[in-house]
């Protein structure tokens, strides 16, 4: 049943388009380690073009501690999601 509603809401996220084709966390086929390959190849890439680079870094860690639920339920309408989804852990 897990893998039902896995699929439903990958195929759903997918079709809308919800999430950018440079997430990496999260999305099948790419990791940690494909985040990193993509993010050295175009400091490279921009270094050998002779660009500046300039990297900033920043800490998410307690970003996502406190949301607000009703901006997280208009999220869940916008992109068509039921507000009354029910989480699983998949």
């Amino acid at each position: 049943m897990k893998q039902l509603i896995l699929d439903a809401i990958s195929r759903h996220t997918k079709d809308k388009k919800v999430i950018s084709s440079s997430q990496h966390g999260a999305t099948k086929r790419k990791s940690c380690s494909t985040n990193l390959i993509t993010f050295y190849n175009e400091v490279i890439g921009s270094i050998d073009e002779g660009r500046a680079v300039d990297i900033v870094y920043l800490d998410f860690s307690k970003t996502f501690d406190h949301v607000s639920h009703k901006i997280f339920v208009e999220r869940l309408l916008k992109y068509e999601l039921d507000e009354h989804t029910h989480f699983l852990s998949l």
